[in-house]
C-alpha cells in the first residue's frame, strides 16, 4: 500500500523503496500523502509530490506537517522557494501558536506575479547591462541578469524569468552569429602567493583583522553549521518550552548577542595534546566570531585536586597564545547550585536514594527503591546529607531521568568528608559532572558548549536539567577527541609511567602533555598548526607523530636562530693557523634572511668536529674529510687537509692535525662540515618513541600491557656534547637550530657552566617513520 502510495506523487520505484527503508521518514511523508488526497483527490500531479517530499524529509520538528501540507494542498504554497521559506519560518519560530499572517508574508502566499511585472524587471536589468551585452553579446554572463530579476520579484516563477530574459536578449543582440558560438577564452588567472593564498579575514573582537587560515581551518565541518546566538532552538535536538524564548531573549539582553564558549578541565592532571585540540577549538572558534572563551575549572572533586594542577592548566592555555575572558570555578557557583538543587526536589524532579555505587553501576542497575519517595523527605534527607549526618556512599541526590545511553537517573550530589581547596569545609556534599557543567555553563551564559563526542550520551540530561528548573538552556556540540599514535595520555597511565621510573615526570618530553611538548622544544604555534590540519570533525582522528613534528620544523625554520655544536667531538688542530690568536668569525642567524641579523662566533688553531665527518678511508660517496679530500668549515671561508692522524694505544683516532686554505684559492671541496672553536660544554639529549607499538594499549598489539612496551632507545644522553659559545646566555625554552644535526631546547636543567639541551625534532623526517 505505502509502495504504491509513494509512486503514485511521482516517485521512482526505487526511491519509493529507499524512503520505505527510513521509518520515521516513510511515516511522515505517509500522513502528507493522505492529507493532500484527502482535500485533492486521488490523483496527485508530480509537482505537489515533489513539494510533499520536501516537507517531510526537510522538516524538523514534525508537529507542523498538517499545518505545511494544509498550504501545499491548497495551491498556496506553489515552489520549492516558497515551500525553502515556509520550512525556514517554522524552524525560526518553534512555540505555537504561528501567527499566520507574518508566516504567509514570508512565504509569499497569496502573491501574484504578472508577466508584465516580470517583462518590466527583465527590461530594467537589460536597460542596466546594455552596454556589456552590446560589446560581449552570448558571451556576457546571463545568469547575472536572471539572479537581478529575481532580486526584485522574489516569487516569480524562475522559468518565466528565464524565457523574458531570452526573449528580450535576442530582440536586442539578434540571433548568434559564428562568433557567438565560438568559446570564450579563458582568462589566466593571476597565481596567488603561497603566504597571500593561506590569509583570509576574520572576525577579532568585532574588527575586521587579517589571519592565516590556521584559526579557520579549525572551524570548518561541523562548527560551520553552528547556530547564532539567541538561535539554540534552530539545532535539532534542542527542547523548546514554553519558557524557551522568553529566557534566550534575556540571555540576549544579557550578551549582546556575542559568542560565548568555555574550556572547562578538571584540575586533577596535566592538559595533554587532545587538550591542546579543545582550548584551540573553543578560544579559537570565540575569537573567529568576536566573542570570549572563559577558563572554568570544573573542581568539583576535591579529593584528586591539586594546585599545581590549577596554576599549570592557566600557564599551557596562555602557553598557547590564549587569554581568558575570565577565569572561573565550578566551586564559585556551590551556593548557587544547592539552591537549584533543593528546587529539583520541589518540583518532584530528585530524590534522596540509599543504593550503593556498585549498585548502580553499569547501564542496567536495579531501579531505586526510593524513586518515588515524598518530596519533603528527600528535602529533610537532602540537609540532612548536608549537615554531615550520612556517611561517604550512605546517600546520594539523583535526577529522575534516563539518559541517551541507557543510563537512568544519574547522580547530581554525593557526600565526599575532604576539604575543598577554595571553600575549606564548608560543603560535605559535592556536585557531579552532570548536574554542573550544564548550570554552569547557563550561568555563565555560554552560547556554545563545545565538548568531545564521549559527551553525546549527556546532551539529553544537559537539556533536561535547564528546562526542569526553567533557566536559559546553552547548546550542547560534541567533536571528535584527537589522539596520537605511539603514546598513551590517561592520567592513571601516566602516573604509573612515573611511579616505575620509565619517565621522570609528567613534562618528561618523551610525553605528550603538553608540559612536556614545551620542555622538548615544541613552539605552541606549531601545536595550534597541528590542530587546525586536523580539524574539527566529529569523527575522532587518531594521528601519527610525525605530523605534528612536521608542524614544528615548519615553524622552527622560522624561528630557530642557527648554532653549531658537537655531539661526538673530535679534536682538530690547524698547524698553519693564519692568525696568532682566535679570529671573530660572523654567522648569520637565519642564513637565508641575513637581515635577521649575525652572531659572532670565536674560530681557533683548536677546532672540533663530529667523529662521523672523519673517516680514515673515503669510501665510494663518501664526501666529508678523509686523508686527502678536504673539507670546507661552515661560514669561515677556510678549507681544512689533513696533514696526520694521531690515535691512542687501542687505535681509536683522537686527534686531526690538518692545514687550512682560503677557500677562495682552494678547490673547491665537496662538502662543508660544522665545528666548534673555543667552545662550550653541554649535555644533549636525544629522544625517541617511547613506546615501539602504535598503540601501546591496545591487549591485541601489547598483550603484555603498555608499560612492557617501553622502547629502551627512547632516550640517550651525551653528557660531552660541545657548542658555540653564542648560547651562552640562552635562557630555558629558548630554541635553536644546531647546524645540520636538528632542532633543539635549553632545558630547565641547565646550571651555570653546564647546559643542557633536548632535541625537538631531527632537520628532516626519518622515513622509518613516516
Amino acid at each position: 500500500e505505502a509502495l504504491g502510495l509513494f509512486t503514485g506523487i511521482g516517485l521512482s520505484e526505487a526511491k519509493a523503496r529507499e524512503t520505505l527503508r527510513n521509518g520515521a521518514l516513510s511515516a511522515l511523508l505517509r500522513r502528507a500523502v493522505l492529507q493532500a488526497r484527502s482535500a485533492l483527490g486521488p490523483a496527485l500531479d508530480k509537482a505537489t509530490g515533489t513539494l510533499l517530499y520536501n516537507t517531510a524529509a526537510r522538516l524538523k520538528d514534525p508537529k507542523h506537517l498538517a499545518f505545511l501540507v494544509g498550504y501545499i494542498a491548497r495551491r498556496e504554497i506553489l515552489t520549492d522557494l516558497q515551500l525553502s521559506a515556509a520550512l525556514e519560518y517554522v524552524r525560526s519560530h518553534p512555540l505555537e501558536p504561528l501567527d499566520v499572517a507574518d508566516f504567509e508574508r514570508a512565504c509569499g502566499v497569496g502573491v501574484c506575479i504578472t508577466p508584465e511585472q516580470i517583462e518590466e524587471a527583465v527590461e530594467a536589468v537589460i536597460s542596466k547591462h546594455r552596454a556589456e551585452l552590446l560589446a560581449e553579446r552570448y558571451h556576457f554572463n546571463m545568469g547575472l541578469l536572471m539572479g537581478e530579476a529575481r532580486n526584485q520579484l522574489r516569487w516569480a516563477d524562475g522559468k518565466t524569468i528565464k524565457n523574458e530574459v531570452d526573449l528580450q536578449v535576442l530582440h536586442l543582440l539578434g540571433p548568434k552569429t559564428e562568433a557567438d558560438l565560438e568559446k570564450k577564452p579563458k582568462v589566466a588567472k593571476a597565481r596567488v602567493a603561497p603566504a597571500e593564498k593561506q590569509k583570509v579575514a576574520v572576525m577579532e573582537n568585532g574588527d575586521m583583522g587579517t589571519e592565516t587560515q590556521s584559526l579557520l581551518e579549525q572551524l570548518r565541518g561541523e562548527a560551520l553549521k553552528f547556530h547564532k546566538p539567541g538561535e539554540n532552538y534552530k539545532t535539532e535536538g534542542y527542547v523548546v518550552t514554553p519558557n524557551t524564548m522568553a529566557l534566550l531573549k534575556q540571555h540576549l539582553a544579557i550578551t549582546g548577542g556575542q559568542v560565548r564558549t568555555r574550556f572547562p578541565p578538571e584540575p586533577n592532571g596535566i592538559l595533554h595534546i587532545g587538550h591542546a585540540k579543545a582550548i584551540n577549538f573553543n578560544f579559537g572558534y570565540a575569537k573567529a566570531n568576536g566573542g570570549v572563551c572563559f577558563l572554568r575549572y570544573d573542581d568539583t572533586n576535591p579529593e584528586k585536586e591539586e594546585e599545581k594542577y590549577f596554576t599549570a592548566i592557566r600557564e599551557m592555555v596562555e602557553w598557547l597564545g590564549y587569554q581568558p575572558y575570565a577565569v572561573t570555578h565550578a566551586s564559585d557557583y556551590f551556593d548557587q547550585l544547592y539552591t537549584w538543587a533543593l528546587e529539583l526536589i520541589r518540583r518532584g524532579q530528585a530524590y534522596v536514594c540509599h543504593q550503593k555505587v556498585e549498585e548502580i553501576k553499569g547501564h542496567n542497575p536495579p531501579p531505586s527503591p526510593w524513586r518515588d519517595r515524598p518530596v519533603e523527605e528527600s528535602l529533610l534527607l537532602f540537609e540532612d546529607m548536608r549537615k554531615g549526618k550520612f556517611g561517604e556512599g550512605e546517600a546520594t541526590l539523583r535526577m529522575k531521568l534516563v539518559m541517551e545511553d541507557g543510563k537512568m537517573d544519574p547522580v547530581a550530589y554525593r557526600v565526599k568528608f575532604t576539604p575543598h581547596h577554595r571553600t575549606g569545609d564548608k560543603w560535605c556534599i559535592y556536585p557531579t559532572y552532570d548536574y554542573t557543567h550544564c548550570l554552569c555553563d547557563s550561568i555563565e551564559h555560554i552560547t556554545h558548549s563545545l565538548c568531545t563526542k564521549e559527551f553525546q550520551a549527556r546532551r539529553s540530561s544537559y537539556f533536561w536539567l535547564c528546562n526542569a528548573l526553567d533557566v536559559y538552556c546553552p547548546v550542547q556540540w560534541e567533536y571528535g577527541r584527537l589522539n596520537l599514535l605511539y603514546t598513551v595520555v590517561s592520567k592513571r597511565k601516566i602516573i604509573r609511567l612515573v611511579e616505575t621510573g620509565a619517565v621522570r615526570d609528567w613534562d618528561d618530553p618523551r610525553l605528550f602533555t603538553l608540559t612536556a611538548l614545551r620542555r622538548r622544544g615544541f613552539p605552541p604555534e606549531a601545536i595550534n598548526n597541528f590542530c587546525a590540519r586536523v580539524g574539527v570533525t566529529v569523527a575522532q582522528a587518531t594521528m601519527e607523530p610525525h605530523l605534528l613534528e612536521a608542524c614544528a620544523r615548519e615553524v622552527l625554520n622560522e624561528q630557530a636562530p642557527r648554532a653549531m655544536a658537537v655531539l661526538e667531538p673530535l679534536k682538530v688542530t690547524i698547524t698553519n693557523f693564519p692568525a696568532p690568536k682566535a679570529l671573530e668569525i660572523l654567522v648569520p642567524n637565519f642564513p637565508a634572511d641575513e637581515s635577521r641579523g649575525f652572531h659572532k662566533v670565536p674560530f681557533h688553531q683548536t677546532v672540533y668536529i663530529e667523529e662521523t665527518d672523519f673517516r680514515e678511508e673515503a669510501d665510494k660517496g663518501y664526501k666529508r674529510l678523509a686523508p686527502g679530500q678536504p673539507v670546507g668549515l661552515r661560514h669561515t671561508g677556510y678549507v681544512i687537509t689533513v696533514q696526520n692522524v694521531i690515535k691512542d694505544v687501542s687505535g681509536r683516532v683522537i686527534e686531526l692535525e690538518v692545514t687550512c686554505t682560503k677557500s677562495d684559492v682552494a678547490v673547491k671541496p665537496k662538502a662543508f662540515i660544522h665545528w666548534v672553536s673555543v667552545p662550550l660544554a653541554c649535555e644533549v639529549r636525544l629522544y625517541e618513541r617511547l613506546f615501539l607499538h602504535k598503540n601501546p594499549e591496545d591487549p591485541s598489539e601489547v598483550p603484555g600491557g603498555f608499560l612492557s612496551d617501553l622502547n629502551p632507545d627512547s632516550l640517550r644522553v651525551v653528557h660531552n656534547a660541545l657548542v658555540d659559545s653564542s648560547v651562552h646566555s640562552a635562557r630555558p625554552f629558548d630554541k635553536f637550530q644546531f647546524e645540520r644535526l636538528g632542532y633543539f631546547s635549553v632545558d630547565p636543567d641547565s646550571q651555570e657552566g653546564k647546559m643542557v639541551f633536548n632535541r625537538t625534532v631531527t632537520l628532516k623526517e626519518d622515513p622509518g617513520k613516516a
